[in-house]
């Protein structure tokens, strides 16, 4: 009475085969062409340096080997589809069980399997290797991965040493770091790139920590510095003491900025915690943003009113680590180890605030100081990086997604990640910023704005990021 689906039997068809896998060749092959032709434009005769193509070299062939890894081995190897087979509905399996291969088999010379259609795999029982979700097992991966950024932001700091401006050789970076002698080269590496390598690091650590602990408290996807109104309160004493005093430099305006934001802090939180006595997410938010709108209103009345006053305001404002000398990061370095020290420990305590205020309420939680503490830390974070380097956006907006995507909704995981994953983020914007536009270069918030743009619309578009 009913016809039947006939599945085909045996390995696919070459032509898809092959479709397949040009698009896996594809895959790896796009960062090493664009790695090409980016050393390609750093040639001598360009401006460009030996340190320069050694990095960018470096970089393309590591995406590559790592995009080979998890595509080849991670995907393939577990569910028997890799980016090109998945497209083309296939599946590689053993010959003989017909089960995945997994990843180091994947991985290496493959004898014994076969790649046949996706429906075919069903129809014969495949079924992909299950993620191991035990305790241990998640614990394993989340210490790996924290291992791995690290030597990441090592890679990204070395990176940030060697491209500048002026192009070095390997023998003159390795010079400047372990055996100077006083040559402008190591007057280079050691009172300009090292510390505005160190201030960066600091600066995306803070930023990062600080946009998952703002995103945790007023539990909204979008939030960042911005919405609470702290970016607003340091722009705004920032205008006023170059209106007033007359300050020229961000040396002299340092103290001015992290007091606007403490200030704005201050107020955003008496605010939300008017009415009831307790703030919650939602009058956070609220009140942040009124704030915001009110001291933004009133930094644009003072600018209009003096020439000097946009003239300082319009190079601060961009966002930059460049032209910040190590006395600026000696001055902010406590408020941002002990906001740091605070938001680790106020993880647990953001765990239980994350399942709602009447659950976080019954277990016994204390949600006026849990949530007091957060916006502590908060503004001894965003205060202290806005002030040595100005507003940079993104970094607090697009990290805490990144971090959460790897390590879940646990706090006590993704506070770490973000921060790590922050300075990495803050130290290749700055680097690129020094490559594009050479001689001169871009700041490093406007290097995060053109490309954290197109990747917050993608992420944008994932499911993920609306389940805090």
């Amino acid at each position: 009475m009913y016809g039947s689906l006939e599945v085909p039997s045996g390995p696919a068809p070459i032509q898809r085969r092959l479709l397949a896998a040009l698009a896996d060749l594809g895959v790896v092959a796009l960062p090493l062409i664009i790695g090409w032709f980016v050393v390609d434009s750093l040639r001598d005769d360009n401006g460009g340096g030996q340190m320069d193509r050694a990095v960018f070299g470096a970089v393309a062939l590591i995406t590559a080997l790592a995009l080979l890894i998890w595509n080849r081995g991670t995907r393939e190897g577990a569910t028997g589809q890799s980016v090109g087979k998945g497209w083309l509905g296939l599946v590689t399996r053993d010959a003989e069980t017909g089960e995945p291969l997994g990843t180091r088999r994947a991985l290496l010379p493959r004898t014994g399997a076969e790649v046949v259609r996706l429906n075919t795999a069903a129809a014969e029982g495949f079924t992909p290797i299950r993620r191991d979700t035990s305790m241990a097992a998640t614990r394993r991966r989340r210490l790996l991965g924290l291992a791995l950024l690290v030597l990441l932001l090592a890679a990204a700091a070395l990176a940030s040493i060697a491209v500048g401006a002026r192009p070095m050789t390997f023998a003159e970076i390795f010079h400047a770091l372990f055996t100077p002698t006083g040559l402008d080269t190591d007057l280079v590496v050691r009172t300009l790139r090292a510390p505005r390598t160190a201030l960066g690091i600091a600066v995306g650590i803070a930023l990062g920590i600080a946009g998952a602990l703002i995103q945790g408290h007023t539990r909204n996807p979008l939030a960042d510095a911005g919405l609470l109104g702290l970016n607003g309160g340091a722009a705004f004493f920032v205008v006023l003491s170059i209106y007033l005093f007359g300050l020229a430099g961000p040396n002299e305006y340092l103290w001015f900025a992290f007091a606007g934001s403490l200030a704005a802090s201050i107020v955003v939180f008496g605010i939300s915690s008017i009415g009831n006595g307790r703030s919650s997410p939602l009058s956070l938010a609220l009140a942040g943003a009124a704030v915001a709108m009110f001291l933004s209103a009133m930094t644009n009345t003072v600018i209009l009113l003096d020439q000097t006053s946009l003239d300082g305001y319009r190079f601060w404002v961009v966002g930059s680590i460049a032209g910040r000398g190590p006395e600026v990061l000696w001055q902010v370095l406590p408020f941002l180890v002990i906001g740091a020290l605070i938001a680790m420990a106020s993880t647990p305590s953001l765990n239980v605030l994350s399942l709602g205020d009447d659950v976080a309420r019954g277990l016994g939680t204390n949600i006026v100081l849990s949530r007091t503490i957060g916006i502590v830390a908060i503004t001894l974070l965003t205060g202290a990086a806005t002030a040595a380097c100005g507003p940079i956006a993104f970094v607090g907006l697009v990290v805490p997604h990144v971090a959460r995507s790897i390590t879940g909704p646990d706090y006590r995981w993704l506070v770490p990640y973000a921060g790590i994953i922050g300075a990495i983020m803050v130290l290749l914007a700055d680097v690129i910023g020094r490559v594009v536009v050479r001689p001169g270069e871009l700041q490093v918030g406007i290097v995060l704005a053109l490309f954290g743009a197109p990747f917050f619309v993608a992420l944008v578009r994932r499911r993920k990021l609306v389940s805090l």
